[in-house]
């Protein structure tokens, strides 16, 4: 066993190396698959969708919030890789009595990247997170940054909810050249009222949490007739794994 301290400050002992790994988050899930570690993989949550395949090869714990203790106890995994945002807090320290839990703690491009290597560390997999991570610098490197406006990022429906500060997401705006209006941290509610003071140059409805579709734009064009409203992939947002080497270009058309 060695000890390796996480992204929120904890001391972790993990055996040297994992050969049975759950994860318990969508964006490192992918991760964990792109470093070759899928073999070792035995457990991940319903919304661990890429690769497609996995869900049908894998054992399936529940949600990330609502992951079913007796399952993962079951599995017997030697380590579990965890988000503070993303996974529960108490069961998460459910599991920790039992097994080795590295949890990752994101706000920021920076923050991912850390993970990104730590992780390859942990699971002896240093040479291919470098290379990820080098790729996602690259890539991130050549985006043309520019000034696109202000703007609002619609997270959920009823209530509206947005991304504030302190996000990953608000990061990734920063990084794709948007002003974020949002000055809340986290994801508060905002009323039509107040949406329609902020008036952006631009609302964002994702495709997740809620799944913004077609349907919704003519509420907003209501509200907002002189906004560039747009849905956008929620992915490319919020997830930040390996995912990340895609979003540059991403943003790029956007």
């Amino acid at each position: 066993m060695i000890e390796v301290i996480d992204q929120m400050g904890r001391c972790v002992q993990v055996p040297k190396w994992p050969e049975r790994i759950i994860s318990l988050v969508p964006s490192q899930t992918e991760l964990l698959y792109d470093l070759g570690l899928g073999e070792k993989l035995i457990g991940i949550t319903k919304f661990c969708i890429h690769p497609v395949q996995l869900r049908k090869e894998k054992a399936v714990v529940g949600g990330t919030k609502d992951f079913n203790l007796d399952k993962i106890k079951a599995l017997k995994p030697d380590l579990i890789i965890g988000n503070k945002e993303e996974n529960d807090k108490e069961k998460i320290e459910a599991l920790a009595e039992d097994f080795p839990v590295w949890m990752s703690e994101v706000s920021t491009l920076k923050d991912a990247m850390q993970m990104i290597l730590q992780i390859g560390e942990l699971t002896n997999s240093t040479k291919k997170a470098t290379r990820i991570a080098g790729e996602i610098s690259g890539a991130f490197v050549n985006l043309k940054s520019k000034y696109n406006g202000s703007c609002v990022y619609l997270i959920w429906n009823e209530p509206l909810m947005v991304a504030g500060r302190n996000t990953f997401i608000a990061n990734m705006l920063k990084e794709s050249g948007f002003d974020n209006l949002i000055n809340e941290l986290r994801y508060p509610e905002i009323s039509e009222q107040t949406l329609t003071r902020l008036s952006p140059d631009h609302l964002l409805l994702s495709s997740e949490p809620f799944p913004f579709k077609e349907k919704h734009i003519q509420r907003f064009k209501e509200l907002l007739p002189q906004t560039n409203i747009q849905l956008v992939d929620g992915e490319m947002f919020s997830w930040y794994g390996s995912r990340l080497k895609r979003v540059p270009f991403y943003l790029q058309d956007l």
